[in-house]
């Protein structure tokens, strides 16, 4: 079997074919490797890599398969690790020169579980500095690309995640997802990209401020295979107290029982957020696929007042805390554009703060109303496809001016902790993927993956794949 063939398999075939002995777990990692080396340099979207390492895991990996041994979920498989996770011995630098040199002594619960199922590390993924915004981007690293035109960004804050899948430099991707960081470039980068439920997924250590905010999560090409990697990932961790005591769940085992009889709601806005009229027409038709499959589709938006001000003073909080006060040698070395956003969120006051609180409660609840009269929400992931390298981000959509992350629909749905999936959507005229948002209830996990596994055996994508040739040159 080729190096392409190989870089092409999804991950559930890839664990499969390993555990019949039908590849070697050593072929496979030297075969992404070499793509890594072919591609990355035009992409940028690993910035650490440790080759030896990562063959001497599948070489392990390869001993346990011929000796008989008890094999986990991902067995071999190759997985790419967020640079904002920790991992014992090896450089994190959350994208920053301040964290150039930090290397943890242990494991986030996440690259824990993953080695405990067998995965193969092969390098870590860029991200903005801090994870602080919806474009990869840093002092330390630079952007990093978008496979399906070099000149867009792959957005944020799991860029180099999104970028590495889409581009075949691993079926798999360890994210992360504060307000969207997970969804934005999967979006972007036309792949699959999971939040699931508050908790599911242990984290330590906490993300200060949005540790209520943050989930842990995958980026894959196929739904399937991101089922497989949270079941891999999910169960709880002595040093995380928020996390869900569940442990076990196997979230591709009902993966095929489709969406007929659902009630689903279709809102173009997601009740709040500006979207441009192709991205929307786009998101529409997936959407009005889910007729086809036998649901019930209804155009109905929650009522959610425009939430920018809450983001602002609940995520930008957390920007402030730990970088408003910071001495200026330091933010000489930041991102300009991270340190006047946490100078403009400092001078805030705490009562502003309880009230941006107190909002978002209001808009969860109005969440959880909604959610008693439909199963699922569909809505555009972004308001617009992936915008041109070198910008934070749009300063306005479809004529409306936005706010920071203002042009995407997630972020409300880590305020109420509920599943939330982005699946390719469609391609604009010009190319560039359009993420759909598929939303389910706290722990309906199965039934947002269900739905996602649904639409893509009704509009497959994962055969669909950027020019890899352009990049290479």
């Amino acid at each position: 079997m080729n190096d392409d063939t190989l870089c092409r398999m999804p991950a559930w075939e890839f664990a499969d074919l390993i555990r019949r002995r039908k590849i070697s777990p050593v072929e496979v990692a030297k075969a992404v490797l070499a793509r890594i080396e072919h591609l990355n340099g035009r992409l940028n979207a690993f910035i650490n890599l440790y080759p030896e390492l990562t063959l001497a895991e599948a070489h392990d990996c390869e001993r346990a398969v011929m000796a008989g041994e008890p094999l986990g979920l991902l067995h071999g498989v190759p997985v790419s690790l967020k640079d904002n996770y920790w991992t014992r011995g090896l450089r994190t630098t959350f994208g920053s020169k301040l964290m150039a040199d930090f290397v943890p002594s242990e494991d986030a619960p996440s690259v824990n579980r993953l080695k405990r199922a067998g995965a193969v590390n092969i390098g870590k993924t860029n991200v903005p500095e801090f994870a602080w915004r919806g474009s990869t981007d840093n002092p330390l690293f630079g952007p990093t690309r978008n496979p399906w035109n070099k000149d867009r960004t792959s957005g944020g804050s799991s860029g180099g995640a999104a970028a590495a899948v889409a581009a075949g430099m691993g079926p798999l991707a360890l994210s992360g997802d504060g307000a969207g960081s997970t969804r934005i470039p999967a979006s972007f980068c036309g792949v699959v990209g999971l939040k699931p439920t508050r908790g599911r997924v242990a984290l330590y250590p906490s993300a200060a401020a949005n540790e209520l905010l943050l989930q842990a999560g995958p980026i894959a090409r196929t739904v399937r295979d991101a089922a497989l990697m949270l079941s891999a990932m999910s169960g709880p961790d002595r040093r995380d107290p928020l996390c869900l005591p569940i442990e076990g769940e196997d979230f591709a085992r009902n993966i095929d029982q489709g969406v007929r009889g659902l009630r689903i709601a279709w809102s173009p806005t997601a009740g709040f957020m500006p979207v441009e009229s192709e991205t929307r027409d786009i998101a529409e038709r997936a959407a009005r696929t889910f007729e086809e499959l036998g649901a019930i589709v209804e155009d109905a938006s929650p009522t959610i007042d425009d939430p920018q001000w809450i983001l602002d003073l609940s995520f930008g909080a957390n920007a402030a805390g730990q970088h408003s006060r910071r001495p200026d040698a330091e933010k000489q070395q930041m991102d300009p554009a991270l340190v006047a956003y946490a100078e403009a969120i400092g001078t805030t006051s705490l009562s502003d703060l309880v009230k941006a609180v107190i909002g978002r409660q209001a808009v969860v609840r109005r969440l959880s109303d909604f959610f008693e009269r439909y199963d699922l929400l569909l809505a555009p992931t972004v308001g617009l496809p992936a915008f041109p390298v070198g910008i934070v981000g749009p300063t306005e959509v479809a004529g409306q001016k936005v706010g920071h992350l203002g042009w995407s629909s997630t972020y409300v749905f880590n305020w109420s902790g509920q599943p939330a999936m982005s699946v390719p959507a469609g391609w604009t005229k010009d190319g560039l993927p359009v993420g759909l948002q598929i939303v389910g209830r706290q722990l309906d996990d199965a039934l947002v993956i269900a739905a996602g596994a649904a639409f893509e055996a009704a509009r497959p994508w994962a055969d669909r794949w950027p020019a890899l040739d352009d990049l290479a040159r």
